[in-house]
């Protein structure tokens, strides 16, 4: 039944046949086999490992970006592209989230790639139910796009305002609904045991503390995955790219982190950014859906969308390395390597 969602979405002719569906699910079960192996033994991940790994994963969605331009076209190349820069643009976001989150709970240094590979896997799963949901929504009629408009609209709003307040997800953790009814559910070890989600503590069967964060981090994931999949498919109706560039946007999230970490917190403006971006994409959703009432409207074509949303990342990061810059000569230090808050 989700693949046949997948397959009759709106779009007028899918890349995805149901081989390639078959192939592209096998790739992405592989790799995150893969990935598990990799983290099975707890260890702190080095530059190295983390540039490495990061390398791979951004290889591939260009390797596949060629094959869709010699392939299958070039628009439907330029569509994945767009799409790919606008779920690894909130990708980022996504990471910034773990990030406090990990420092909220004080994981260890050891296990952080697994709680991270925790929430990716999570990530995926929410993200393929969205996909057919939305594949869904946009078969039943058009008006689906103003749907999304809307709902990218609202995030925005939200996303600005929480970033021009200084309002983040920096909160009490221990207050999220999700870890309140899990630690109501089971007991709680103290300390963590390695990767171990569970232990058998005084007689009984206990959560580690790793097992609180991984549910947190799996609860932040429905935020995101309410932004992320209306978004790209304000780039393709095409449910096949969107899967692509979901995919292939959150599998090298785990090593990127690592790469990322203390560049994380200097993207004063991201959020800025990122508001901006879903409030274009909003625009040209709305209008795609008004296009089919009034067939004079414009609408935004695909170039002039992977334009604007290169500019203002472009934009964000020029501005926030402003911004350090004169926060360093204001307090007379040079600018120092940005750490999340820990409790």
């Amino acid at each position: 039944m989700f693949e046949e969602v997948l397959m009759t979405g709106s779009a007028a002719e899918s890349v995805g046949s149901t081989g390639l569906w078959l192939i592209s699910v096998a790739v992405l079960l592989g790799l995150l086999v893969a990935d598990f192996a990799v983290t099975r033994r707890p260890h702190e991940v080095s530059i190295r490992e983390a540039v490495g790994w990061s390398v791979f994963y951004l290889t591939l969605p260009v390797v596949f970006g060629g094959w869709l331009w010699l392939g299958v076209g070039g628009d439907q190349a330029l569509e994945f592209l767009t799409g790919f820069v606008v779920e690894k643009s909130l990708s980022v976001d996504n990471l910034f989230v773990f990030m406090l989150l990990l420092a909220a709970f004080a994981v260890p240094p050891a296990v952080q790639q697994r709680v991270l590979l925790y929430g990716i896997v999570g990530a995926l799963v929410l993200r393929g139910i969205f996909i057919a949901a939305g594949a869904a929504l946009l078969a039943a009629g058009t008006w689906a796009f103003l749907v999304f408009g809307v709902i990218l609209f609202g995030s925005a709003v939200k996303i600005l305002r929480a970033a021009l307040t200084g309002a983040g997800i920096q909160r009490d953790i221990s207050r999220m609904r999700s870890v309140r009814l899990l630690r109501k559910l089971m007991p709680v070890t103290d300390h963590y045991h390695g990767a171990r989600l569970t232990v058998r503590e005084r007689g009984r069967r206990a959560l580690t503390p790793l097992a609180v964060v991984a549910v947190a981090i799996f609860a932040t994931d429905v935020v995101f995955a309410v932004d992320s999949v209306p978004a790209v498919y304000g780039i393709t109706e095409d449910p096949y790219l969107v899967f692509a560039t979901n995919a292939f946007a959150l599998l090298g999230l785990r090593a990127l982190y690592f790469v990322l970490h203390s560049a994380l917190a200097k993207l004063v403006h991201l959020n800025h950014g990122l508001a901006v971006i879903l409030a274009f994409i909003g625009v040209k959703l709305v209008l795609h859906w008004a296009h089919g009432i009034w067939p004079g409207l414009p609408q935004i074509p695909t170039p002039i969308s992977l334009a604007v949303i290169v500019v203002v990342l472009a934009t964000v990061i020029l501005t926030s390395l402003r911004a350090q810059r004169r926060a360093a000569r204001r307090t007379g230090r040079p600018t120092q390597k940005a750490t999340a808050p820990q409790d």
